[in-house]
């Protein structure tokens, strides 16, 4: 039986070198990939990161393989060399989402050391988040609460 620190321990093994937050900024600057897997009450709570991509955790490992159809249109099919440098607040479940995308093939994949609170603790960029995409997050149609069957799961119909 494994416990959770095991499981952490066994997926940053995974990881070929974790980055700081200053490098991960660095890396973006020159065509990397950051991957935001924040919560959305912590990115309103903190602010977005300019440029990072948006992917919630329920649907990372979809969006980021590049085998698959539901890919983020930011991953290109095929490229598993892409750099993919993954973010959580505080950087564990960040270690865990990066060490999938290895186990999928993308052995380019990191994660930012102690997460979000390292990156506003180093003072990078960000900006405030936009109150008003919570109209367009949490905007439900009357026709979908009618049928709910007809809102799409991970980019692809019911």
């Amino acid at each position: 039986m494994m416990t959770v620190d095991d499981m952490l321990f066994e997926a940053r093994a995974m990881l070929a070198i974790r980055v700081a937050p200053t490098e991960a900024y660095d890396e973006m600057e020159r065509g990397a990939l950051l991957v935001d897997i924040r919560y959305l009450e912590q990115r309103v709570r903190d602010g977005e990161i300019p440029r990072a991509v948006h992917i919630a955790r329920n649907e990372f490992e979809w969006r980021c393989d590049p085998s698959s159809a539901w890919r983020h249109r930011m991953i290109r099919k095929g490229d598993y060399e892409r750099r993919i440098i993954v973010i959580c607040n505080q950087g564990y479940q960040s270690s865990f989402a990066a060490a999938n995308l290895v186990r999928m093939g993308l052995r380019n994949a990191t994660d930012v050391e102690g997460g979000m609170e390292n990156w506003l603790q180093n003072g990078l960029p960000i900006r405030p988040f936009e109150h008003n995409k919570l109209r367009k997050l949490l905007h439900v149609t009357a026709a979908q609460i009618a049928n709910p069957q007809s809102r799409p799961i991970h980019g692809r119909p019911r």
